[in-house]
């Protein structure tokens, strides 16, 4: 529940804003501010900012020497509660400055307390300890904006400590949390504990060959995966943002603070294998939340302080029947499917909006599409972010793949009429493939296609008027669960190949000055391809689909060698809270859930000589690679469980009944390893009256 992060520019920034508390928002400042000072008291500030030196992260602890103050601080986390340790170098006095940015805060002579308001009406709240008691205070209380209270020290202390609990219910809780998990002063010791308790998660997945640097980054990786959501339970209850009510966990965690349409594709498939009681949890917190709104909505964007409705489409569907075709405990589908289905048929399907259903909607379910408009053309649909645009490509694709789950979700349920009724919508996405193009191409509400039109550059910042933060060569292959579809609309294997070449070949079109002014998030590229945002991650391995996974085994070597790299530019763009970092883990292992929803893998090219996946109930799954060094990217071979294979795919229960995956590796592509038709991953298929 407890995170925190320096807070600065970026990570090259000069200076650090104070001292974490707690963050609660992914992208946001720390809740609450802590500043230490040596000096006259008239320079005090509410944050001090610092230059900084000798900075050292782990996941458990965090090492910084502010060298103008010349103070040493150490700082170690637990899941509910923080110690910092602070060495001055000086002898001047010592003022300890704690700020709540917003809120209230009371000194009672031994402990602050007090809250930060943060949005819709959700609160912070903090228990704070020092381990010497000051001489004095500047106040009792303080209130409102950049509220804060000063503890002064005498001349020549040399050291202090300061130990606090953090809750989303009371302060009273919040001190509970420290002195549950925290029984003295001692930073080395919660450090310790934290250090161990990451090694047995991190060490669930254990890999052996292969370089350093690889290992820093599949490690690095797979930490972040663990970064969101969060568990808010606090001794059986929990505060939701949803309805803004305390609530009894009644035994089973509350989790929040996922952005699910980064998310969905690799993050949670990878807790369906090494964290599947965690998963159910997850997603059972969905059905809390989605019970506790005002409308019965399947979450998207849910946060701390309540669901934002980000992006565009509704992808938590999909982590639903992705975890019940895995066989994950405790999915009720029957209690979960109308918040799934209202999501598509209530809520509005407009980008960044958490509103009912309109006029768009309805023109989707009747004709199959959401209709664009062209350039210089006035909105006049309220549910339409002023800057978000439509995105009518984008949401189409992107809703033809909820469709697809919810019409799985339906026939789990044997809902036949709502199964047939789904599966059909489920290929809405040919309303518009451009067949003289190939390209998934806008449409006018009167069925025709906008023209004159760039499939790099028509529709604006990030291209949302017509697509979202990626351009067409991105979305020409967003259709996840009909890829043997997508392979009919464009001519066939060999078309497609051609297709996706030249998504890796295509110059950007304009300098990189004026591309990325335009396309921001569009980043990491190679030819238009964009490693850097979640709706290209899948692109790679689709060669697998069309008889050439020997390219697929290139071309994951060659874009994580790229563009994740053990140094500071190591991630190509927005990480997202584990979206990013999924990616990393199953590619370096080896395998790919290119489908949530269809519970298989797509076999890629592993980093590493041996990784063996612990598994529930003690099973393991493991991948070896004979032959194995950096050039050897190609797969000449492969057993299953000592089985030949001569698929690029293996199904989750491969995976989850325990086994071992044998792949021999050579420095020359094998082009007939799983290059027949009939061994391509399962997909949806080609549309039958």
């Amino acid at each position: 529940m407890l995170r925190v992060y320096p807070e600065r520019a970026d990570y090259t920034g000069d200076l650090l804003n104070g001292l974490p508390v707690a963050v609660t928002s992914h992208r946001g400042s720390s809740a609450f501010n802590l500043s230490v000072f040596q000096g006259d008291e008239l320079e005090l500030k509410p944050v001090i900012p610092y230059s900084y030196d000798r900075e050292k992260i782990t996941p458990y602890d965090y090492f910084v020497y502010l060298d103008e103050q010349e103070t040493s601080v150490y700082y170690a986390v637990s899941h509910q509660s923080g110690i910092y340790e602070l060495t001055f170098g000086h002898t001047d006095p010592v003022y300890l400055i704690l700020n709540s940015r917003r809120g209230e805060l009371q000194w009672d002579g031994k402990a602050f307390s007090g809250y930060q308001q943060l949005q819709n009406n959700t609160r912070i709240f903090v228990y704070m300890e020092p381990d010497i008691q000051p001489q004095g205070a500047n106040d009792k209380a303080a209130s409102g904006q950049n509220a804060h209270l000063v503890l002064s020290y005498p001349s020549n202390t040399k050291q202090l400590k300061l130990r606090y609990g953090i809750s989303f219910i009371d302060t009273v809780q919040a001190k509970k949390n420290l002195y549950r998990e925290m029984s003295g002063f001692d930073p080395s010791g919660v450090a310790e504990k934290g250090r161990q308790t990451w090694n047995e998660t991190l060490g669930k997945i254990k890999v052996d060959g292969g370089s350093y640097d690889d290992k820093v980054v599949f490690y690095t990786s797979l930490y972040r995966t663990y970064e969101r959501p969060v568990c808010i339970s606090e001794d059986g209850r929990y505060f939701s943002a949803f309805d803004g009510e305390i609530h009894n966990d009644n035994g089973a965690p509350f989790y929040t603070d996922d952005w699910i349409w980064d998310t969905y594709r690799a993050t949670h498939p990878l807790r369906t294998i090494i964290e599947t009681e965690m998963e159910s949890d997850i997603l059972n917190s969905f059905l809390k939340m989605s019970e506790q709104m005002p409308e019965f909505w399947w979450p998207t964007f849910p946060e701390i302080t309540g669901d934002s409705r980000r992006m565009n489409s509704n992808h938590g569907i999909a982590t639903v029947i992705d975890a019940y075709r895995k066989g994950l405990k405790g999915i009720d589908l029957a209690r979960i499917y109308p918040a799934v289905r209202n999501a598509v048929m209530e809520k509005t399907l407009a980008p960044w909006s958490g509103k009912p259903s309109g006029e768009l909607d309805r023109f989707y379910h009747e004709k199959g599409y959401v209709p664009a408009l062209r350039e210089g053309e006035e909105e006049t649909i309220p549910e339409v972010h002023g800057f978000e645009c439509r995105q009518p490509v984008a949401v189409t694709l992107g809703t033809s793949y909820d469709e697809w789950c919810l019409a799985q979700i339906a026939r789990e349920l044997g809902k036949e009429d709502d199964y047939e009724y789904f599966l059909k919508k489920s290929y809405n996405y040919r309303h518009l493939f451009n067949p003289q193009t190939g390209f998934f191409h806008p449409k006018d509400k009167d069925g025709n296609f906008i023209e004159p039109f760039d499939y790099r550059f028509s529709g604006g910042v990030g291209a949302r008027q017509y697509y979202g933060e990626n351009n067409a060569w991105v979305y020409r292959w967003d259709v996840q669960h009909n890829v043997a579809d997508l392979i009919h609309l464009m001519g066939g294997r060999e078309n497609f190949i051609r297709n996706l070449d030249q998504t890796f070949r295509e110059p950007l079109g304009k300098s990189k000055y004026d591309f990325y002014s335009q396309l921001p998030d569009h980043t990491g590229n190679v030819g238009q391809f964009s490693m850097a945002n979640e709706p290209s991650l899948h692109i790679p391995y689709l060669y697998n689909y069309a008889g050439q996974p020997w390219k697929t085994q290139k071309r994951i070597h060659i874009l994580l060698n790229q563009w994740f790299r053990n140094d500071l530019m190591g991630v190509p763009g927005d990480e997202d809270g584990g979206g990013m970092s999924a990616f990393v883990v199953f590619s370096q292992m080896g395998f790919y859930p290119v489908t949530p929803g269809i519970p298989a893998y797509n076999i890629g090219s592993p980093f590493f000589a041996k990784t063996v996946i612990s598994l529930p109930g003690g099973k393991a799954f493991t991948v070896i690679a004979r032959n194995f060094s950096e050039e050897n990217k190609y797969i000449q071979s492969a057993e299953l469980n000592g089985i030949p294979w001569e698929k690029p795919w293996f199904s989750h229960d491969d995976l989850k009944n325990g086994g071992t995956l044998e792949l021999i590796m050579g420095n020359k592509a094998n082009k007939q390893w799983g290059s027949a038709s009939q061994d391509a991953p399962p997909s949806e298929g080609e549309l039958t009256d």
